[in-house]
């Protein structure tokens, strides 16, 4: 007897044989079991999904001896006829072949008669997409309305090509892609059946190769079976597939994890061995690294559909969150500019050492927000909306002038104040600036509400000013003392100006300037910078969000941190970061600090260490300064500058809705205030 393939020997004779489709078969085998057969089905799906097979069982249930069965025989005469493809009331139609109206014709002239042996005449018209525009519509009328006995079965896979008149007269059913799992199922107890050795890795190499196809499956497995002679080898259906070793993919990471260049130029030799396309490598590379960052995010969510999920998991735990969008990222540009390299290894290996070079550094010393789900990095925090909340702070004072008497109509120039410096002999000072109009980087700056302040300076001389004594530190024995007798008076909170003044813009360098390089900024030159800064904003941005309010009013340490942090050397993101933190405990000199986790983002070890050295020069000596990233119960710098300017605005529109004026004006000419167009006395005061 001559040898038959797997995919014929294999094929389901049941519905209970089929493999999948469980959507489709649950359908059919209840339609079957309460007698209601429709005259017209319509199978779609990719090829060997099982569309012909369906329709064969179909056929064997609608005629078997035994009646009209969702479980056909398969011993009596018309079962065995059906099965060896002789049973005269099955006809079978290609239309790939048959595609003209005459041959459509043909077939429709024979509907009338009865079946000769079973209880229907099953139509079965494989391709049915490749008909023409004439046979479809000479198809419609007996489509619609065939004998009692005729069915028709139609299978294809592209139902885009049939005309809507076709598909409302049919039943479809969709057929789905074979998993890889179900494939390697499937595989398994064949070749377990058939006594043919093999390996679990091959069966995955087949699975994947089928591409979703139990036919395309079997016809491989035959394949390797003649090419490992009576085996089924990993080794050899590599070989004989020419697909890469995954294995090496992950000698590639796992050498990137490692940071060892030499072990990962000798990964790339192992490959190169096998002569690969390095595209497609950079595509396994790929694959590998989306499915790590799903395992990061939804461990249960990673599937085994390329048997390596043990792999993907063990990645997901020894690969930073952060490393893996960065690899991701550097291989998709690496991708595409590797054909525009010399030499498609030397491409390859240029990614991978891109990738080396530049990865993320290690942050340990950085502080890590507790109960942090595990794969999701500190970077998910949304940094834009973190920017524009965090106000800037900064201390201004007017430069010395000339006597009452002399004073010049002109406003004093104004000069950035870095460290606070003792108060020379007897001259005329103004006072800080009081109150200053909210300057947020995301919205249009108007210079003139940082030239002038909101209230008018008040001189007086140093004589007559009281020295202020120096700010005394808490007791060091007390990890969380209260609010020491200092701090009992009541303490001005920083204002506005402070706050919103004391960073111009965002410093986004990673190093400090240097001690020796600083040089006071010119606030004349300061102003012209506004200046280009608003009329690079001419598009209305959307409005900076404000910080949400404390839980509680700031007491104790909070209450200390309020009248300290407008006093520090600090301006850009680092007083950023500080305007969004309390003190929440001294020891001695180990300082603690809580930094609301929304401002994460803006957050690392430099800002840190310059957070630091601002403390100790403030304080002169040497302090050591923790953060955690809670949020803060009591309120901040940021917050308490915000509810000031929230009071502003709602006393100013107060105001304006209570004026009798407005109100009278409003109820003749049917007037309306918009709130949005009220500004604060002061901050118009500050315009001219």
């Amino acid at each position: 007897m001559s040898y038959q393939v797997l995919a014929r020997k294999w094929r389901p004779r049941s519905f209970r044989e089929m493999v999948g489709q469980t959507h489709v078969l649950k359908a059919l085998i209840n339609a079957l079991d309460s007698q209601r057969l429709h005259h017209a089905y319509l199978f779609t799906g990719t090829r060997g999904v099982g569309k012909t097979t369906i329709a064969r069982i179909i056929a064997k249930c609608l005629n078997c001896e035994t009646g009209i069965t969702s479980t056909p025989c398969g011993e009596c005469s018309v079962c065995r006829e059906i099965d060896e493809g002789r049973f005269v009331d099955l006809i079978e139609i290609d239309a790939a072949s048959r595609t003209k109206v005459e041959d459509t014709r043909e077939l429709l002239d024979n509907v009338q008669y009865a079946p000769s042996r079973g209880r229907f005449k099953v139509y079965l018209i494989d391709e049915v997409h490749m008909l023409s525009s004439h046979s479809f519509n000479a198809l419609l009328k007996t489509l619609e309305e065939p004998p009692p006995y005729v069915k028709f079965i139609l299978a294809t896979t592209d139902p885009q090509k049939l005309p809507a008149t076709i598909l409302s007269r049919c039943l479809q059913f969709s057929l789905k892609n074979m998993t890889p799992e179900r494939v390697v199922e499937h595989l398994s107890h064949v070749l377990s059946v058939e006594n043919v050795p093999f390996e679990d890795d091959a069966l995955w190499l087949l699975g994947r190769a089928a591409d979703g196809s139990m036919r395309d499956a079997m016809s491989l497995t035959d394949q390797a079976i003649a090419f490992g002679e009576g085996k089924v080898m990993a080794a050899d259906v590599r070989a004989m597939l020419g697909t890469l070793d995954h294995g090496q993919v992950y000698d590639v990471l796992h050498a990137l994890i490692e940071g060892d260049a030499k072990a990962l130029l000798e990964a790339v030799r192992h490959l190169a061995e096998q002569g690969p396309d390095w595209n497609g490598v950079l595509s396994e590379i790929l694959n590998v690294l989306h499915r790590v960052a799903i395992a990061q995010a939804l461990p249960e969510g990673v599937d085994n559909g390329h048997g390596d999920r043990d792999r993907v998991l063990a990645l997901a735990q020894a690969l930073p969150a952060e490393d893996v969008q960065f690899y991701y990222q550097m291989g998709l540009i690496g991708r595409r500019d590797l054909p525009l390299a010399p030499d498609p290894r030397g491409g390859f290996e240029m990614v991978l050492l891109r990738m080396l070079a530049f990865r993320p550094a290690d942050t340990a010393d950085a502080p890590r927000q507790p109960l942090k789900p595990v794969g999701i990095s500190q970077a998910t925090v949304d940094s834009a909306k973190s920017v524009a909340a965090t106000p800037v702070v900064a201390k201004v004072v007017a430069a010395p002038v000339a006597p009452v008497a002399a004073v010049a109509p002109a406003p004093a120039p104004v000069v950035a104040e870095p460290v606070p410096v003792p108060v020379p002999e007897p001259v005329v000072e103004a006072v800080v600036v009081e109150e200053v109009v909210d300057l947020p980087w995301n919205d249009p700056v108007e210079p003139e509400a940082v030239q002038k302040p909101a209230v008018e300076p008040v001189l007086e001389t140093a004589s007559e000013q009281p020295e202020l004594p120096p700010m005394p530190l808490p007791t060091p024995d007390s990890v969380v003392p209260d609010a020491p007798e200092w701090a009992a008076a009541p303490i001005p909170e920083p204002t506005v100006a402070q706050v919103d003044a004391a960073t111009p813009g965002m410093d986004l360098d990673d190093e400090p300037p240097l001690d020796e390089d600083y040089i006071e900024p010119d606030m004349d030159s300061a102003y012209s910078y506004l200046d280009e800064l608003a009329s690079e904003h001419t598009a209305e941005p959307a409005a900076a969000p404000e910080p949400e309010p404390a839980a509680a009013p700031a007491t104790g340490l909070a209450l200390q941190w309020l009248e300290l942090f407008p006093k520090l050397p600090i301006s850009g993101m680092t007083g950023s970061i500080a305007a969004n933190c309390t003190l929440i405990a001294v020891d001695g000199d180990n300082w603690l600090l809580h930094l609301d986790p929304a401002h994460s983002a803006l957050f690392n070890a430099t800002q840190q260490r310059r957070l630091n050295e601002a403390l100790n020069q403030y304080h002169g000596r040497t302090l050591t300064l923790a953060m955690e990233l809670i949020k803060p119960e009591q309120e901040t710098p940021a917050q308490a500058a915000s509810r000031r300017r929230a009071d502003r605005q709602r006393e100013a529109e107060e105001s304006i809705h209570g004026d009798p004026f407005i109100q009278q004006m409003m109820q003749q000419f049917g007037a309306v205030i918009r709130n949005d167009t009220i500004e604060p006395v002061e901050a118009l005061a500050s315009q001219g």
